[in-house]
């Protein structure tokens, strides 16, 4: 596991989340023929990273744990998820499909795990008094 801080990781997420957004959306077509899927699964998917992104933006520069406990989580989904498309379109899937499918859900597994980390680190820092 590559030794990484919980505000990379977020940043890195984040980005990771724009750029997905910005390419499956912006380029649905193109991007469904690369990886031999859908089309409707491709913008599907890009448009489910822009709200995400911006919350990691967010919990980039202020961490809170409930949210932070949310975003790992629903990455370990993404990468069942990835899995579950990877394992339904296998047959369809070109040899570019098949490898951006499996990195990003490496990448993504990744992110899951510095950030319950982060989660769990923060959930036991006490709150500062004002």
């Amino acid at each position: 596991m590559p030794k990484i801080s919980l505000r990379t990781a977020l940043v890195l997420d984040a980005a990771s989340c724009a750029l997905f957004f910005a390419l499956c959306v912006g380029l649905t077509g193109a991007v469904a023929a690369i990886l031999g899927l859908p089309a409707g699964l491709v913008a599907i998917a890009g448009w489910i990273c822009l709200p995400v992104a911006a919350m990691l933006a967010l919990l980039a520069i202020r961490p809170v744990a409930p949210l932070l406990g949310l975003v790992a989580l629903g990455n370990a989904g993404w990468v069942l998820a990835s899995l579950a498309v990877w394992l339904t379109h296998f047959g369809a899937l070109t040899a570019a499909g098949h490898a951006v499918i499996l990195a990003q859900a490496v990448a993504v597994e990744i992110f899951a795990v510095v950030e319950w980390r982060g989660w769990k680190n923060l959930r036991h820092v006490p709150a500062k008094a004002s």
